[in-house]
């Protein structure tokens, strides 16, 4: 029998790469060991690009949500006065700082030494011991709060001056948290419960006591420096978010504490003057920048008297002596080694005094220092708030899908209304009725948002009530809430948790957005409000004020984005089964 030719000019075919047959899957080719679900949805999940650029960024964004006050702040890390050493960052901390701290490495330690315990457990109660302590915080933020109030009564006033009512309020409220906290334990025996509940409670109770007091705000550290008082050492950044001077508005990115003095020489009357006659003189100057024009004043007698007045008046800001910058601008005149009105401004921008390197905004603020310090609220936003609306919806959600009946239809009214709810306008609203916090707009995006978290699990819910496991569990008479959170949940959350990545996206815009139109969080830094001094107050565009924290906004809200379409397309059954 004679056998078919083959076309030689035929195209071959090809298999996708790392894609296998059902033929050769029988012959043991490409055989793979055997995964867990979630382990081979997070390995599918590597695969993708995107995906690893968003967990690469937000990896970064969550790095400098914890170490932001111990990287750009105005108090020096460390201080010699008077032969004595002394740290004005650790006397200015914040308890949620300290806390910050130690859970980002307790929590790495926690997860990765070798104990008997699995990974999920883990998870949970580090999940739980943030709980705790930041219900604690909260509490006692509303306690500080109230007894700082110039409403507040008398004995109150007079109780919270006591040496005993910092200890006695931090450990009273850390103990009545953790005895509830006690029930939701991951941990089966109570013994692990009582010490892991019982250690948060101390730590969050000490670090709360020692902070409670904290010393007002002042930024003197370089006028001492310069009277030579102190000698300080500052972080990296040696700016705190609010710490502003009305001289700084509105610098460009490099500036340092001497741009002032330069833009008030470029704008003396003597100088313009100058400037006038030149161009008279040379009408060929007048095609050139108003700074380039300099070049052809000299560095006389008048020019540098001026200078020199300019720098002096900026002397409330640096730490080198103003006498000494002036008497090396005379030295430097005197020796010719400045001539012209150009050289005395590049030589004062590049004295060794501290720069923007972000530039500052309207209230001249460093922007790189809030760019910093903004990492924290819109983590805590997105993280906090997408909790609390998962939290509500897979209860409410889990109670509609395995009741169903009368329940799941009085239910999903309840939820039908919370989906008309604007959340934009319900912001705008209690940012003007109610204190404007960071734990109020957390409260509320929580509280509104979760009806998409509610309607996934009442669909898995639905599907997963009449399996043979479900059955079982209630044949044996299982608690409720042992049947709907220990045995449904799990095989029902993985559409929650793939919807909770564009949750936490959209909550870090909703905030964005409310800080833009200037009711966000007060005295607290944040992108949108530097976005918002973009356009200042004469209409004039200040590009790195619309650049740099726009561009934060979008790379975090696309990283969210991102790793929630792999998880997504991960977690696909017909994907899946096309890999295969």
């Amino acid at each position: 029998m004679a056998t078919k030719p083959t076309n030689p000019t035929a195209p071959a075919r090809t298999q996708a790469p790392g894609s296998v047959t059902g033929v050769q899957l029988a012959q043991g080719i490409g055989h793979r060991p055997v995964q867990g679900f979630w382990a081979e949805a997070w390995s599918q999940v590597l695969r993708r690009p995107g995906a690893i650029f968003g967990l690469s960024w937000i990896s970064v964004i969550a790095f400098f949500a914890v170490f932001a006050p111990f990287l750009a702040s105005g108090h020096p890390l460390l201080m010699r006065e008077q032969g004595s050493l002394t740290s004005p960052l650790l006397a200015n901390i914040k308890a949620t700082d300290i806390l910050l701290l130690l859970g980002a490495f307790a929590g790495v330690i926690w997860m990765t030494i070798p104990i008997r315990a699995d990974r999920g457990t883990r998870l949970g109660a580090l999940l739980i011991a943030c709980l705790q302590a930041g219900i604690v915080i909260i509490i006692l933020s509303v306690v500080s709060a109230t007894a700082s109030n110039r409403d507040a009564s008398d004995w109150l006033r007079a109780a919270e001056q006591g040496p005993l009512f910092a200890p006695l309020v931090c450990f009273g409220t850390s103990l009545l948290v953790a005895i509830p906290t006690l029930f939701i334990s991951p941990f089966e025996r109570w013994l692990p419960r009582l010490a892991s509940v019982g250690l948060v409670a101390a730590v969050v109770g000490v670090v709360t006591t020692v902070t409670w007091v904290t010393p007002i705000e002042r930024y003197d550290y370089r006028q001492r420096q310069a009277a030579g008082e102190i000698s300080p050492t500052f972080t990296l950044i040696p700016f705190s978010p609010q710490q502003g001077d009305t001289t700084l508005n509105i610098k460009p990115p490099g500036s340092n504490l001497l741009r002032p003095a330069i833009d008030r020489f470029e704008r003396h009357s003597a100088v313009r003057a100058r400037l006038r006659a030149a161009v008279e003189a040379d009408p060929s100057l007048s095609a050139q920048s108003p700074r380039h024009r300099l070049a052809v004043i000299p560095a006389d007698a008048e020019i540098t008297a001026i200078a020199a007045d300019e720098i002096n008046a900026q002397a409330q800001l640096l730490s080198l002596p103003a006498a000494t910058i002036v008497a090396d601008l005379e030295a430097a005149v005197a020796d010719a080694r400045l001539t012209t009105a150009l050289d005395i401004i590049r030589w004062i921008d590049d004295r060794p005094v501290e720069r923007f390197h972000l530039g500052t905004d309207s209230l001249g603020q460093d922007v790189l220092s809030q760019m910093l310090h903004a990492c924290r609220l819109s983590i805590s936003i997105g993280l906090v708030s997408t909790l609390i609306a998962v939290t509500i919806g897979v209860t409410i959600g889990a109670l509609m899908g395995y009741f169903g009946g009368w329940v799941d239809l009085l239910l999903y009214r309840v939820v039908e209304i919370f989906m008309s709810i604007p959340v934009l306008f319900l912001l705008i609203v209690a940012a003007a009725v109610l204190p404007r916090n960071t734990y109020v707009m957390m409260a509320i995006i929580g509280c509104v948002t979760w009806t998409g978290s509610a309607r996934f699990v009442r669909a898995e819910f639905y599907k997963l009530r009449n399996q043979d496991f479900v059955q079982s569990a209630r044949a044996v008479g299982l608690p409720l809430r042992s049947i709907l959170f220990k045995h449904m949940l799990p095989n029902g959350v993985t559409p929650v948790l793939v919807d909770s990545s564009f949750a936490i996206a959209a909550a870090i815009l909703a905030e964005a957005t409310l800080s833009y139109l200037g009711l966000g969080p007060a005295n607290q830094a944040s992108w949108g409000r530097l976005l918002s001094d973009a356009t200042n107050q004469v209409g004039a565009f200040v590009w790195w004020l619309a650049i740099f924290p726009g561009l934060a906004i979008f790379l975090t809200v696309l990283s969210y984005n991102l790793i929630g379409e792999a998880f997504r397309d991960a977690i696909d059954p017909k994907l899946k089964k096309a890999r295969v």
